[in-house]
């Protein structure tokens, strides 16, 4: 079992450039990625998006990939024509002005837009393999933090589950009591209003007729399977987030029918304390992949 949200960080520098990798994460129902990366890299993403799909299955992921370059492959090219026109032009001005063309100093038309241009050459496949080291490192950093939280997760879970397997089995035992319980109140009653003259048949069948309108057996064979597959989910899948919440649907169905049929103020108590504990398994669901 691993937890939603993680977080992991590395920057290091090598002779070139400075690489900067970031991932973090949180609680999302279904995997929702995002790759920053420098547009330039932008071919690279379906590696990276690659790389974390193999271990990541639910989640919102934000992964930034910084690359500060101290120095590249630049090509510098000259554009003659653009140099000519631009001080074609500042010679009129100059003229106009009265002013010495041969003061204008080469830098100035060097530098006007147009005249110089630098491209930046950028190979992917070296980037890639400078990249992907620190990269490695940071994802495995996040995906240890993720297992972390998630044994916090799966312990807190396993804690809550054993308080509904304590509420199960105090149901399972209320159920035969209540056969005795209902008619010892029916005969109470029939005692208060006919005196002595009571038919043992008919308290019998009100007795049966009260069983069947509140008997809660077939929600606590239910409730026992749901709370074993729960069980078996969080003990044995690596992903179990989805599947626990939709058993934890199932299992608040089956309490609340108890709950509805319940005449009794123990059953009435212990109610309560598993929709609570039932209640902290789905807030911790929500964490868990």
């Amino acid at each position: 079992m691993t937890s939603m949200t993680g977080y992991a960080y590395k920057e290091i520098s090598t002779e070139t450039s400075r690489i900067a990798v970031e991932i973090k994460s949180v609680n999302s129902r279904f995997l929702d990625l995002n790759i920053n990366l420098p547009p330039y890299l932008s071919q690279l993403e379906i590696r990276f998006r690659e790389k974390i799909t193999e271990r990541i299955l639910r989640g919102k992921v934000d992964v930034n990939i910084r690359i500060y370059n101290f120095s590249g492959n630049e090509k510098i090219t000259a554009d003659t024509k653009a140099a000519m026109s631009c001080m074609s032009a500042i010679k009129e001005i100059a003229a106009a002005l009265g002013k010495n063309e041969n003061d204008i100093p080469l830098s100035f038309i060097v530098n006007q837009p147009g005249v110089l241009n630098v491209e930046q050459e950028y190979d992917a496949d070296v980037y890639w393999k400078t990249i992907l080291p620190v990269f490695s490192e940071v994802f495995e950093t996040f995906n240890a933090d993720r297992v972390r939280e998630g044994i916090n997760l799966c312990r807190d879970l396993s804690e809550k589950l054993a308080v509904l397997d304590d509420a199960a089995a105090f149901f399972k035992a209320w159920q035969p009591k209540m056969e005795v319980l209902f008619k010892d109140i029916i005969t109470r009653k029939f005692h208060e209003l006919l005196g002595e003259a009571v038919d043992e048949q008919r308290i019998m069948a009100e007795t049966a007729s009260m069983l069947v309108k509140y008997t809660i057996n077939e929600e606590i064979v239910r409730l026992h399977s749901h709370l074993s597959a729960l069980r078996s989910e969080i003990e044995h899948n690596v992903a179990p987030g989805k599947k626990i919440d939709f058993l934890c649907q199932e299992i608040n169905r089956e309490i609340n029918t108890i709950g509805s049929k319940n005449q009794f103020a123990e059953v009435g108590s212990m109610v309560v304390t598993a929709k609570d504990a039932l209640e902290n398994i789905r807030e911790q669901a929500r964490n868990v992949e």
